[in-house]
């Protein structure tokens, strides 16, 4: 529910996930992506790992903002993940990565993709709303706070 350019569905939300590989983070993506979004999971995963080859998308201080575009969906849709332990994940600040946010947004609508992707590294470039969503284990107080954030920035 960031702002209403991405769509994020309160169970497409996995807190302290004990996950210790990037590949295996996008593995969870694609598989929640499916059983939340309905989409088809390998088209997620290979549409993820075809982003990352291009360079990581780990931008810095213990975040990620995996993306991809894929056809058959109408807006962009979100996944957030929170790791027990950080991970390596090739960030531009060679830091280690916790908290994971995935955007997976229309093939045909490069606006809609560039402005949740805008609206998503805004949020986690703040640092009270990341020490707000390491600070929990709940799916329910990581969604309040991802709408939460998403109210205010609308305003």
């Amino acid at each position: 529910m960031l702002k209403v350019n991405c769509h994020i569905d309160s169970q497409a939300i996995a807190c302290k996930q004990n996950i210790v590989k990037k590949y295996d983070i996008l593995e969870k993506i694609a598989s929640l992506s499916s059983e939340i979004y309905g989409l088809a999971s390998a088209e997620v995963l290979d549409a993820m790992q075809e982003r990352e080859n291009l360079g990581s998308t780990g931008f810095g201080r213990g975040i990620a903002i995996p993306h991809c575009k894929i056809s058959g969906i109408e807006r962009p849709m979100g996944v957030f993940l929170s790791l027990n332990k950080a991970i390596d994940y090739n960030a531009i600040d060679d830091e280690s990565v916790d908290l994971i946010f995935a955007l997976i947004s229309p093939v045909n609508n490069g606006a809609a993709h560039l402005h949740a992707l805008a609206e998503v590294s805004r949020l986690l470039r703040d640092e009270k709303s990341c020490a707000q969503l390491r600070g929990t284990d709940n799916a329910d107080s990581i969604f309040a706070l991802l709408s939460m954030n998403s109210e205010l920035n609308a305003a």
